[in-house]
């Protein structure tokens, strides 16, 4: 199941870059840098098809990085560099629901930015400037992977000003990437956020074997007094995702309901069953 959901999400991942690349980027003259730019500008100067300039430079990218990165490295972005490959050229026969230069810019780049976030949250990648990134930190040890990442879309985006002579179009494929990676920094941050649960109860125990014995998720049980009472109170402190609330609230009710429950936002719960996504 668990490599089912995984491979799953590359592939809609995958899928949802390669409609953002050929359905709102490609028929505006949307450059927002790295492969899809450049695939971008050979289509509209030397009407080379989306899907050829992506397996041809994509090629050559996994070509230098067996031999520089390794065969590790490549086997983990070749089945997403296939896959886009052949969803930006089946997309590319869609035709664009938008003739809005704004509208194409904010959908295609949120559906970019969520396409890649996809494909980072289950360890893959699409290739493409990822692996010059890699390579340049290979060469140059001491070069960070978001520097490097923006000195090549910058590039192409100058590269795009200078065969559009339009200005207009290279400011859009700037306003892109910034979509795009506001995109993947909320789902990615939106995955890491979990819940963290505090029962104040007089039957710890009690709540304590229910909750272990029917779910994966522990429980800390810490001996208090009340201050109004000043009576002994135990005070269970557990953590688990969004989904599993309503269930965990049923449990303990079902057992004390005149419990005290606290639900609070943990940013990032690390270990015990908990994935941190980058």
């Amino acid at each position: 199941m668990a490599a089912f959901r995984k491979y799953f999400s590359i592939i809609l991942g995958t899928a949802m870059v390669g409609f953002a690349v050929s359905v709102f980027y490609s028929p505006n003259k949307i450059v927002s840098g790295g492969i899809s730019g450049v695939a971008v500008i050979l289509f509209h100067t030397l009407g080379i098809p989306l899907g050829v300039s992506y397996a041809v430079i994509n090629a050559v990218l996994l070509l230098l990085a067996l031999l520089f990165l390794g065969k590790g490295f490549v086997v983990k972005t070749l089945l997403s560099t296939t896959l886009l490959t052949v969803f930006v050229q089946v997309f590319s026969y869609v035709p664009s629901p938008t003739s809005d230069t704004w509208l194409a810019t904010f959908l295609g780049s949120a559906l970019y930015g969520f396409g890649i976030g996809f494909n980072l949250i289950e360890g893959a990648s699409t290739g493409g400037t990822d692996i010059i990134a890699r390579l340049f930190q290979r060469i140059f040890k001491t070069a960070k992977v978001g520097t490097v990442l923006l000195v090549v879309d910058s590039a192409v985006i100058l590269s795009s000003f200078i065969v559009f002579g339009q200005f207009d179009l290279a400011f859009y494929g700037v306003i892109a990437i910034f979509i795009s990676s506001m995109s993947i920094n909320w789902l990615i941050k939106k995955m890491n956020i979990s819940k963290l649960a505090f029962v104040v109860t007089d039957k710890g125990d009690d709540i304590t074997r229910k909750l272990v014995s029917t779910s994966p998720r522990g429980v800390t049980i810490f001996r208090a007094i009340g201050g109004y009472t000043m009576n002994n109170r135990d005070v269970l402190m557990c953590a688990l995702k969004e989904k599993e609330i309503v269930a965990f609230q049923r449990k303990i009710l079902e057992i004390d309901e005149n419990s005290f429950i606290i639900f609070s936002e943990a940013g990032q719960i690390v270990g015990n069953g908990f994935k941190v996504y980058r």
